[in-house]
């Protein structure tokens, strides 16, 4: 317990690693998973096709294979970050996180009544326009609740930018461990709190708004 006490501005900096690498690429993934759900109910070939390919192909990546490639592969092709460890971390947590965005968006857009999208077009809506005014607005209240879920996925996922030069939660907790073996329990849990004070009130939230939009419904 002493351990985690003295060492509390060490943890505390990770905490803050965790929770920047959960927020921009948080965001990030929500704009790009958004986007890839547009292509996949877009009447243009190419770009369905090209959606769900990337969903595919990203869902059954292994996050760690992800983070590999723009660590030690991509330098080698010149793509060089200005910052290693974060921002490897931030691009490989985007994209892995945007194809589960971009499905919980379809599945958001899919809850949408067809006979809207009809209507939108028989006033002469084009599909950018009924997507974006009509669509899009009613999906995102449903696709909420599991674009939570998946926000608190990508917050534990952070835990594997520990093994790729990035000092995290997870990284300060086993270079402490090491470093204090007879207080490792308490670091253990400590480190473990600290990721469910972001968590948790995502799950409140994630509860509360799935609450409101069954009761607009």
């Amino acid at each position: 317990m002493q351990t985690f006490i003295e060492e509390f501005g060490f943890i505390w900096g990770a905490f803050l690693a965790t929770l920047s690498l959960t927020a921009l690429s948080g965001i990030l993934a929500l704009v790009a998973g958004t986007v890839l759900a547009a292509f996949r109910v877009s009447p243009i070939g190419p770009l369905r096709t090209f959606a769900t390919v990337y969903v595919e192909i990203v869902r059954n990546t292994p996050l760690t294979l992800m983070f590999f490639f723009w660590v030690f592969v991509a330098p080698a092709f010149g793509f060089v970050f200005p910052q290693l460890g974060f921002w490897p971390a931030i691009v490989s947590l985007s994209i892995y996180t945007s194809a589960f965005v971009c499905e919980a968006m379809r599945s958001g857009i899919n809850s949408v009544g067809i006979g809207q999208a009809e209507a939108a077009r028989s006033i002469g809506f084009t599909f950018g326009q009924t997507l974006t005014q009509v669509v899009l607005p009613q999906a995102w209240r449903s696709a909420i609740p599991p674009l939570i879920s998946v926000l608190i996925a990508l917050t534990k996922n952070t835990s594997v930018a520990a093994g790729f030069a990035y000092t995290e939660l997870t990284a300060s907790s086993q270079r402490l461990m090491n470093a204090n073996p007879v207080d490792g329990l308490w670091i253990f849990f400590g480190v473990g709190l600290m990721y469910l004070v972001i968590t948790i009130p995502l799950g409140v939230l994630a509860g509360r708004i799935e609450k409101k939009v069954a009761f607009a419904r």
